[in-house]
């Protein structure tokens, strides 16, 4: 139920069907005008720019123009009690009483799908891709989230979804992720002194991972690494995995699918997606020109096979094969993508940590040739996250062994206020996540004071001996709601245009933002009436108007929706 779009088609359609009135060609194009709440004060319901916009193609002035709109809305709507023309020419509207009644109804009526437009596009999105060689860390935390909540937003918005996690099992890093393993478990074994050296992974985890290995195979080979690299490899990027679900999980986080690289590559998927990017002639033997950094020292120019990514918008062409002659890490995403593409969603997400922004255009340029320009790859970055405690920078974990683990995170701050300050602000930008204002319980802490506003409100119908859940009946002859109700209801009449601005962005941060706004307004009407008596909601443990209870539950409603979508949860008593 977005009232935008229904109110926007309806303009558009007494438009097309008074053209001769309006003094406009039948065949104009009645585009690119908005309907939207205004600002509080101008106390009304709905505002358009249509005659300004109309008065730009025809030459028309815009009062008169708006003056005409607003005599022919009226004859053929009653959903009006009022309509303005403001300022240059903005048509400004407010409900009937009729109309407030049928929207609050058509609201509790769609009950827990309240905010959605009904898409039905279809999403793979992949997210956190953490290389499998440890725990999580906070960084991965935030396109952890992000990922997730983004999926709940757009499966609310009526889509399919699918979450997909890319192991990165492949490669030196796995390599020396398993010399890692194999070295502590000597060390466990024969007391032999953990090696220091270049790219091995000195966290305690890895001993954890070493016991139990060393606890289900106890008769393990430790003598020769390479014979035994497969077996060694298997079982601690297994135990890796298990490390990494269970951070995902302690964060609400999980995924419908997990696609190995290692797969892809010994299912010879790289080989047959380059074979057919050859076949389109997209890829060519060749050389490439020295990266911008090694002008002035020896390069040395080998031939390989180049990717020509230049076609589809890149910077530049790019190798799909290292000096050695064997294959890059983007010659096995394009594989990658090759398989996302043969499922035939309509768009692919890629959530990217913030060092990989420069990876966006040639994977995107992959993309479009691998599917004909048919599928749409999005990529969204998650640049870093800064943790402070007692207003100073807080320290990596000993125990991790380089970084701040997800399980530390969780030590000290809970899974909800993660979930929710993770978002509190856009994606592309760098986030401060202060512990000690998390733990305020004051307006400074959106998620408590969103929460807080939720207990409210389930404190008032404790009071009133009620259940949320109950169904209420509209008082029709005293039908009246006072201006912070108004304000209440704009703003619940909103939540369906944020819904469908932030699935169509990916900008799921506009969630709590929204929820913020609303438990401010709802705080507000409840302080007015500590206040002001005439706002009190109770009075003898009876609630004074049936309709303000009415619009209070779409509050709860609403505020349950987003959060829901957040996967923060809410507590009825604080």
């Amino acid at each position: 139920m977005n009232i935008f779009d229904t109110y926007l088609k309806k303009i558009q359609n007494l438009i097309t069907a008074n053209c001769k009135i309006l003094n406009i060609e039948s065949n104009i194009k009645i585009d690119g005008f908005v309907i939207e709440i205004p600002p509080l004060e101008f106390n009304f319901d709905l505002s358009s720019n249509v005659a300004l916009v109309l008065a730009r193609k025809t030459k028309q002035s815009p009062v008169k123009l708006a003056e005409s709109l607003k005599k022919i809305i009226q004859e053929n709507l009653e959903d009006f009690s009022t309509i303005e023309v403001a300022g240059p020419g903005f048509i400004n509207f407010k409900f009937s009483p009729k109309m407030y009644q049928n929207l609050i109804l058509d609201i509790l009526k769609s009950n827990n799908e309240y905010g959605s437009n009904n898409k039905n596009e279809s999403y793979n999105i992949e997210f956190v891709s953490a290389n499998p060689t440890g725990p999580m860390h906070v960084g991965h935390s935030r396109g952890a989230i992000f990922g997730d909540v983004l999926a709940n937003l757009l499966v609310f918005n009526g889509n399919t979804v699918i979450r997909e996690y890319y192991i990165n099992d492949y490669g030196n890093q796995i390599a020396n992720f398993t010399e890692s393993v194999f070295l502590r478990l000597r060390e466990i074994k024969y007391k032999e002194k953990f090696l220091k050296k270049a790219n091995l992974y000195p966290g305690d985890y890895v001993i954890d991972i070493a016991k139990k290995i060393l606890l289900k195979f106890p008769q393990i080979d430790l003598n020769n690494f390479k014979k035994n690299f497969n077996f060694l490899s298997n079982e601690s990027l297994k135990h890796s995995m298990d490390l990494i679900k269970n951070d995902l999980k302690s964060l609400g986080v999980s995924h419908d699918n997990f696609v190995s690289e290692k797969t892809l590559v010994e299912k010879n998927l790289v080989k047959k997606s380059i074979q057919f990017l050859r076949d389109k002639k997209l890829v060519v033997e060749g050389y490439l020109n020295p990266p911008k950094r090694e002008k002035n020292k020896e390069w040395k120019k080998t031939k390989r096979l180049i990717f020509k990514s230049t076609l589809f918008g890149d910077d530049t062409d790019r190798a799909l094969q290292k000096d050695d002659g064997s294959w890059t890490y983007f010659a096995n995403d394009i594989a990658y993508h090759s398989d996302k593409t043969s499922r035939n969603y309509n768009y692919l997400v890629n959530i990217l940590g913030a060092d990989h922004t420069g990876y966006i255009k040639r994977i995107t340029a992959a993309t479009k040739a691998l599917s004909d320009n048919k599928t749409i790859l999005i990529c969204k970055v998650c640049q870093l996250v800064k943790l402070f405690k007692n207003g100073q920078p807080y320290k990596m974990s000993k125990r991790a062994g380089d970084f701040i683990s997800v399980r530390e995170f969780l030590d000290e701050v809970d899974k909800d206020s993660i979930r929710f300050m993770m978002l509190n602000r856009s994606n592309d930008v760098e986030l401060d996540f202060d512990f000690d204002k998390v733990r305020e319980k004051t307006r400074d802490n959106p998620v408590f004071y969103v929460q807080y506003s939720y207990a409210r409100i389930s404190s008032l119908f404790r009071v009133l001996k009620k259940n949320i859940k109950d169904n209420f009946e509209i008082d029709e002859k005293n039908f009246h709601l006072n201006e912070p109700e108004l304000h209440l209801f704009r703003k619940i009449l909103d939540w369906p245009k944020v819904i469908e601005t932030a699935s169509s962005k990916f900008e799921p941060h506009r969630i709590p933002f929204y929820l913020y706004e609303l438990a401010t307004l709802f705080h507000s009407y409840w302080s007015k009436g500590n206040q002001d008596p005439k706002y009190k909601f109770i009075v003898n443990e009876k609630i004074k108007n049936i309709n303000t209870l009415l619009i209070i539950k779409l509050v709860s409603l609403t505020i349950e929706n987003g959060m829901k979508i957040l996967g923060v949860n809410l507590p009825t008593k604080m």
